[in-house]
């Protein structure tokens, strides 16, 4: 096995291993502190059954289960379709999959009380040109603020919402069906602190994003907009960014603990970019 650095911001490659076999516990530790140390962890080359995807997913933690539970792969409820591919009914056609799945800043799950630890996605298709994905280091963006922004920080909280997506984002795009009032009931609004401690490395991260969090605690909602501008163009900027161009049989790894991420829309959506999606389980964020 060997690790090879991708991105001076985060991003690491781990090529001779096959994930889809039992890995022993020295191959796992070393994938572990790799993942520590580079926060976003790609495996090319890979084929993985459903099956061999959720073993692997659950050396980490327990693989979760997405709130839209049309777009879970039948029989794999804790598998996540992330596909522009359509398919045909009584209905007429309907995406097999999330389309346009997360074309904008979000760290996933943080709309939870307990975020999700980390994401894996196994690419199965992909278009011919486009279809990256990029990575912000929010370890970055929180050493890169300046001392007084770090101490006026510190305290607040902020207010993470699922549906805030659906209004600001996807209500735009065609073809993604809106939430049904009995999702949104099972992702309450959720407050966490502004900065987040990491519990293994111990490093503080910013945990904001333009997708989730509607607002931060205590500011008036002039001041917590601006406030929430600045921090999201701050966190966006290219030196903290790995963006990573995608190949078929990649899995790719990364925590949602110290990371945002952005599927970016440049792709021909007359070709296919199909892709399965586990979750990994996390704990509560704490200052």
């Amino acid at each position: 096995m060997k690790i090879k650095r991708l991105g001076a911001a985060a991003g690491a490659e781990v090529s001779g291993v096959d994930i889809s076999k039992p890995l022993s516990n020295a191959e796992f530790d070393a994938i572990h502190q790799a993942f520590a140390d580079h926060c976003v962890l790609v495996f090319p080359g890979q084929k993985l059954s459903p099956e061999q995807q959720l073993a692997f997913s659950r050396r980490f933690g327990p693989p979760i289960a997405h709130v839209l539970e049309g777009f879970r792969l039948p029989d794999y409820p804790e598998v996540f379709i992330v596909s522009n591919k359509k398919k045909k009914d009584a209905n007429g056609e309907k995406p097999v999959g999330a389309i346009y799945a997360g074309q904008y800043w979000h760290t996933d799950l943080s709309y939870v009380a307990e975020p999700a630890m980390a994401s894996m996605l196994h690419s199965l298709e992909m278009p011919s040109v486009g279809g990256d994905t990029m990575f912000a280091n929010m370890y970055l963006a929180y050493d890169n603020l300046s001392a007084p922004m770090k101490a006026f920080l510190a305290p607040l909280e902020a207010l993470h919402d699922y549906t805030h997506a659906y209004e600001t984002v996807l209500s735009k795009l065609p073809g993604r069906p809106p939430m049904t009032e009995e999702q949104k009931a099972l992702v309450p609004p959720v407050v966490h602190p502004v900065i987040r401690t990491h519990p293994v490395t111990k490093k503080k991260a910013l945990y904001v994003n333009p997708g989730f969090t509607r607002r931060i605690l205590g500011l008036t909602e002039d001041e917590s907009s601006a406030l929430l501008g600045f921090l999201h163009m701050h966190a966006t900027r290219p030196e903290f960014i790995y963006r990573h161009d995608w190949t078929v049989g990649d899995v790719v790894l990364w925590d949602n603990r110290c990371l945002m991420h952005r599927a970016i829309s440049d792709y021909d959506m007359n070709e296919p970019r199909h892709m399965h999606r586990t979750t990994i389980a996390g704990d509560k964020p704490f200052n």
